[in-house]
């Protein structure tokens, strides 16, 4: 099986930040240790490595991992505490009218669906706070500020206002974005299938700020957008009548 590849960010004495690529798990499967993994794949590389934070196998971006155990701790204590700032940039179903909100919806296991989760006013807290970047006639890219970070946050939270993500077969209802939904007069040689623009969650960690465990410098280290990511803007800027935009290109 052919390694992925796993791009580089940042790297020193005491951590390493990934940009996690989509599809790629981020610790080792319970069932399948063969999978391939960012710890995996950092520890060929650097040996002992400790996993700080996850990210949902669908989704691309900014990961960090430490080197050594006291690098680790400090920057556990850091997330747990919520003094961490995750940025991540969603792609979600239809026009959002608010240029900025907050979702402040409690989150918890949904007992009907293994391993997902959803709204309830029994669940832990959980807080999103969302700015829209751009508009397109059909989906919105926004960023999204992880206040607390609960599993699945940004997904439930999207959903549960109205604007699920634009791909997302869990919390949506579309495993892919395909051309042929918004371009006009679409054709497709006899025979051919359609490949989709996009199949995996629309949903990409952007940006991580964190205080360095060693030298207490506030750091932040950003992921530029994975190829499908940038092609899903690129066709919904060219297709789909982007209105007025306060986005800036981060390609």
């Amino acid at each position: 099986m052919k390694q992925p590849e796993l791009e580089i960010l940042y790297n020193d004495d005491d951590i390493v930040v990934v940009n996690k690529p989509a599809g790629l798990l981020a610790i080792p499967d319970r069932f399948d240790t063969t999978l391939p993994n960012v710890k995996g794949l950092l520890r060929e590389r650097y040996g002992d490595i400790w996993i700080v934070h996850r990210l949902d196998r669908g989704t691309s971006g900014v990961m960090i991992a430490a080197h050594t155990a006291d690098a680790h701790r400090d920057l556990n204590t850091q997330f747990e505490h919520h003094t961490t700032q995750k940025h991540y940039h969603a792609l979600l179903t239809g026009v959002v009218d608010r240029d900025t909100f907050t979702i402040d919806i409690p989150i918890t296991q949904d007992q009907r669906r293994k391993g997902l989760m959803k709204p309830s006013a029994r669940g832990k807290e959980a807080r999103t706070d969302v700015r829209v970047l751009e508009r397109f006639r059909v989906a919105t890219l926004v960023e999204c500020n992880l206040i607390t970070g609960r599993q699945h946050q940004i997904r439930v939270h999207c959903g549960a206002v109205g604007y699920p993500l634009l791909v997302d077969s869990d919390y949506g209802k579309s495993s892919a974005f395909l051309l042929s939904s918004i371009k006009k007069r679409f054709n497709l040689s006899k025979g051919a299938e359609e490949r989709p623009i996009i199949d995996r969650v629309t949903l990409h960690a952007y940006s991580l700020t964190f205080t360095h465990p060693t030298t207490k410098e506030t750091m932040t280290v950003s992921a530029p957008y994975p190829k499908d990511f940038a092609a899903a803007i690129q066709v919904l800027r060219k297709y789909a009548a982007p209105y007025a935009s306060v986005f800036t290109d981060r390609m």
